[in-house]
Order: C-alpha cells, then structure tokens, then sequence
C-alpha cells in the first residue's frame, strides 16, 4: 500500500493564495488534493465547525472572491458557477481537516501539504536574513562613502593651501658659478 503521496511542490505550492495576510488553501483545490468532492469536504468541516475557529478556516467574502478568481487566467475545473462562497483554511485548518475526513489518503496529504508549508516559511526566513544582511552592509558602505567624502575634502583643503603659499627658498648648497 502506498505510503506516501507523490505530488510536487509546485503543484501545492501554486494552490496557495495570500489572503487577509494568511497564507490559505481553497476547499476545491483541498478537496481535489484529498480526493474528495468540495460539497463532502465542506459537509465534514460544517458538521465540526467547533474544531475550525477562524484562524483556521473562513469563507470568503464576494469582494475576495471575485479578486481572487479575476486573477486565474482561465476558469479551473470546479470554480466555475460556485453557488456558495468558498472557504479557505490555513496550515492548521488543513491539519485539522484530515481529522475529519478521516481518510489515509487526507493524513498522508495533509502531512505533505503541511511540508510545503514548512519549506515556504523556511525560504521566507531565509529570505529575511539576507534582506537584513544586505542592510547591514548597505550601513557600512554609506559609511564608508561618508569616510572617503571626508578624506577627499581633506585633500582639497591641503591641496588650496599648497597652492596659496609663496614659493619657497631654495636651502642647501650654491652653485658656482665662476
């Protein structure tokens, strides 16, 4: 029996939208994920709504709605005339979904979309610390720049007195001339 679920990434990764600055799945693109209809899906979460608060899980408004599907170039397969607004569900929502699907293949999935989600943040993270290291090093050039501006109008300074002196006397030993 198979152990794992084989899906890329990719293909999770393009199912997940940022709404309402959460990162979020839609209950159709779960559904397929899990190998279920959206109105079996949506029947198991309204029948344990208690375990769904709404850091887990909400439905969309008709303004989120309708932005969201202006921005799929074509109509997906089960989008297209949605009598209700969907729901979507957060990491946590979608953990807690293989709890109520009860199905191996929705814990398998809900583990690997629950991976996805780990490496997104991780890149995220990682994303973070190089934005902050480039900062850093932004300051210590601006620095520098400020040092240098310095130092050259320190030289000009020099330069403006060389220039401003008589000429010297020449010192040390004459020629003769006889």
């Amino acid at each position: 029996m198979n152990t794992e679920v084989r899906i890329p990434d990719e293909i999770i990764t393009s199912k997940i939208y940022f709404i309402r600055e959460q990162k979020v799945m839609l209950d159709s693109d779960l559904a397929e994920l899990y190998g279920v209809e959206t109105k079996y899906l949506k029947q198991a979460v309204k029948r344990n709504i208690d375990i769904f608060p709404v850091h887990f899980m909400f439905e969309l408004t008709k303004e989120e709605n309708e932005s969201l599907r202006s921005q799929f170039v074509t109509s997906k397969k089960g989008r297209g005339g949605r009598r209700y607004l969907p729901m979507v569900f957060t990491e946590h929502g979608i953990l807690q979904l293989s709890h109520v699907l009860r199905s191996k293949r929705a814990r398998l999935m809900s583990v690997r979309i629950t991976e996805v989600f780990i490496k997104m943040r991780k890149i995220l993270t990682d994303s973070l610390n190089v934005k902050l290291e480039i900062e850093e090093i932004k300051k210590i050039l601006s620095n520098h720049s400020k040092n240098i501006e310095l130092v050259f109008n320190y030289l000009d300074e020099l330069t403006e007195k060389k220039d401003n002196k008589k000429p010297r006397t020449k010192i040390g030993y004459k020629k003769d001339t006889e």
